[in-house]
């Protein structure tokens, strides 16, 4: 069976636990590839909402394997509070595996984040001041704390204190700030090494041994596209790799691997944070969509920027990435408009754009080509066949798909995990 991988083909915060769930009983492992609890996701299981942050969505879905990879940055007591959430709702959490390898968010690296985010003023990236950043840059940096280390104290306070020795420095003497006790984060990370224990293994191990075994593996991107750290609108993008190449080297799996990749796309776009946004609104229309979206964001409650659907964008994902297959997640929530526009192209500076520009001066001042699409009226939450919908929403869907890269093989009209269209399987 394949090991298929979902991301975000645009800014984040599409719905990639609609593709989860579409696959269901298929999956037998649901891998977190990157990323940490600075960006999340929400699951509707009938009437039952989970809001996940640090956790893989199949932690949700009986039978399935959860596994947050080698290239995630764990802050450990989120985690646990993210656990005991589930199991006080009566969810299993017992099969959660954790790669040894994965490195930890401590608190001077949530410190750090926000001081140094305040300290940038008008030029912040609009971080969720989670740690994530600081965490990344000690581990290519090479004074990273990993999980492994919970189970060695000796090594774990060799490490701490190099890392605080130059930290405190930076927070006394540049920031302003008190220093940060050695024994009070050792003391604070081994608090939790018996209870993490039992879930810590050699995950790129086992998910090899689950392929040589005919498993099917789901790789799951945090944030998306156009926020990958290599590949997005740089420097207003996250610190890991959310593209399809991450979840290689986020999880341990060779990337001949890795069979098919899933594109998750609203049928219109958001964006949390600072950068650049062709297609963003801040008319009425920008209202409706966050309305009737319910654009808040899952970790911190920021409104999202909205604006509407940007081909450009899905092109450029769609080519990065490898897409084979979009998932159209939320068209229900363009029912009502008369009209729709959709970005076909761009404007920079009088000359016409087919694809994203390279240069992120050219981004910034690209203003939206349109078409416009004949909207709905009717109640499509119904729908589960493509010949369900209203003449105008297939062929707004038609329309996109055809300028987009990839085809469209499933549509969410809702946002309970059954409200969804299929038009083709999603592993073949």
């Amino acid at each position: 069976m394949p090991a298929v991988v979902i991301i975000g083909a645009q800014w984040g915060d599409e719905g990639k636990g609609k593709a989860t769930d579409l696959l269901g009983s298929r999956i037998d492992y649901v891998v977190k590839f990157n990323g940490g609890n600075n960006a999340g996701h929400t699951v509707v299981i009938g009437n039952q909402k989970y809001a996940l942050h640090l956790l893989p969505s199949g932690i949700l879905t009986e039978g399935v394997t959860p596994v947050i990879g080698n290239g995630v940055v764990i802050d450990i007591e989120v985690l646990f509070d993210e656990l005991d959430a589930l199991i006080a709702r009566g969810v299993d959490v017992s099969k959660l595996k954790v790669s040894a390898n994965a490195h930890l968010i401590t608190h001077y690296h949530r410190t750090l984040d926000k001081v140094t985010e305040r300290f940038l003023g008008s030029r912040s990236i609009g971080t969720t001041g989670r740690g994530i950043g600081p965490t990344y840059a000690d581990k290519i940096n090479r004074v990273g704390i990993r999980v492994q280390d919970l189970f060695d104290e000796n090594i774990l306070r060799q490490k701490v204190e190099a890392a605080l020795d130059q930290k405190n420095h930076l927070l006394v003497k540049i920031y302003n700030r008190r220093a940060i006790s050695v024994d009070e984060v050792v003391e604070t990370l081994l608090s939790y090494s018996e209870r993490l224990r039992p879930m810590v293994t050699d995950t790129a191990l086992e998910l090899h041994r689950a392929l040589e075994d005919g498993k099917t593996v789901l790789f799951e991107a945090g944030q998306a596209t156009m926020l990958d750290v290599d590949h997005g609108t740089y420097p207003f993008v996250t610190s890991s790799s959310s593209t399809a190449g991450g979840a290689a080297t986020g999880s341990g799996i060779a990337p001949a691997r890795l069979e098919r990749v899933i594109g998750i796309v609203k049928a219109y776009t958001t964006r949390v944070g600072a950068g650049p946004f062709p297609t963003e609104l801040f008319d009425q229309w920008g209202e409706f969509l966050r309305a009737n979206g319910f654009e808040f964001g899952t970790t911190t409650g920021r409104p999202r920027r909205c604006g509407w659907y940007d081909a450009p964008i899905a092109r450029y994902s769609a080519r990065i990435n490898g897409v084979t297959d979009f998932v159209l997640t939320k068209l229900d929530v363009l029912t009502g408009l008369q009209k729709i526009p959709a970005c076909v192209a761009y404007d920079v500076d009088g000359v016409r754009v087919d694809e994203v520009p390279v240069s992120q001066s050219d981004f910034h001042h690209a203003v939206p080509i349109y078409e416009e699409f004949p909207g709905w009226t009717e109640d499509i939450t119904g729908a589960r066949t493509f010949d369900d919908l209203p003449v105008n929403a297939q062929n707004y869907v038609l329309a996109i798909e055809a300028m987009s890269g990839a085809r469209i093989s499933a549509i969410g009209v809702g946002p309970g995990r059954e409200e969804i269209v299929t038009r083709h399987d999603l592993l073949g």
